[in-house]
């Protein structure tokens, strides 16, 4: 007998100091546990000195005696979080996603922390790196679609690398299908698909204009990573930087990234449907 479909749950997993002590005077660090609706949430403080993955692994066994069995896969957003779960998931035989996208663990711990001067979704950022030469497009531009036809333009067609998260898409969010949706196209010719890849290997999370001499299109990747695209210091390119953050902010976050080997239109190598992190 056997399952006609497999429900993954998921549970969202963040560990890491609090600017709490103990009775002795010993740094806490606090483990806080919820499921991706944030429906139930469990938390435990622990001194610094206990906290290995030995006193982790029992701490999740025990969360699994109580819930219906252990996860099939654990989700942080914090680097040194995911550090210690490591070792912990794979001797328990638990799938790790190091993500930024833990909705409903960032509300709950900025709800905690929100009388205090504590910011529990701080994590240390690397200054950007500049984007392998190698992989540089051959133009770029700032463009927009509506939002009724964001998803429909691209869902369908054959591209090689195509990211649509469900919780990403404008009827999702609740936005209006004539609200204009920013976006970056890059024209990569032959290196089109070469980028593609590099883009997905680092694990796109949005992108953001950046203020400076010159300025910069920055793409924020991974847990804590960010390359620069793009610099420019055209008054018309700033103009339209100034509008594609703009448009974002009106769209709740939401924008994409397009990459082609020309202006044709006729194929695509890469899109991905992106959303301004939460913090």
């Amino acid at each position: 007998m056997y399952r006609d479909h497999f429900v993954m749950t998921i549970w969202d997993i963040d560990l890491y100091r609090r600017p709490v002590q103990d009775l002795e005077g010993k740094a806490l660090w606090e483990l806080a546990v919820c499921d991706p609706s944030g429906q139930w949430q469990v938390a435990s403080l622990a001194p610094q000195n206990q906290v290995n993955t030995a006193w982790l692994s029992q701490q999740l066994q025990q969360l699994a005696a109580q819930t219906e069995g252990l996860p099939d896969c654990i989700r942080s957003f914090r680097p040194q979080s995911v550090n210690l779960l490591e070792p912990v998931c794979s001797d328990l035989g638990i799938l790790l996603t190091p993500t930024r996208r833990t909705p409903a663990l960032k509300r709950w711990l900025k709800q905690k922390w929100q009388h205090s001067n504590f910011d529990p979704l701080a994590v240390e950022r690397p200054a950007p790196l500049p984007m392998p030469e190698h992989l540089w497009g051959k133009r770029w531009q700032f463009a927009a679609l509506p939002a009724a036809d964001l998803v429909e333009t691209f869902r369908d067609r054959p591209i090689p690398v195509l990211d649509i998260p469900q919780a990403h898409q404008p009827l999702s969010l609740g936005l209006a299908s004539t609200l204009p949706i920013p976006g970056v196209v890059i024209e990569a010719g032959r290196s089109a698909l070469h980028l593609v890849l590099w883009l997905q290997s680092v694990q796109p999370v949005s992108l953001h204009v950046i203020a400076g001499a010159p300025d910069g299109l920055i793409l924020e990747a991974g847990l804590v990573d960010r390359w620069v695209l793009a610099t420019f210091e055209d008054v018309e390119v700033e103009s339209a930087a100034t509008k594609f953050e703009q448009r974002k902010q009106a769209a709740q976050g939401l924008h994409f990234l397009l990459v082609q080997p020309d202006a044709s239109g006729c194929t695509q190598t890469g899109f991905w449907l992106l959303r301004q992190e939460e913090t």
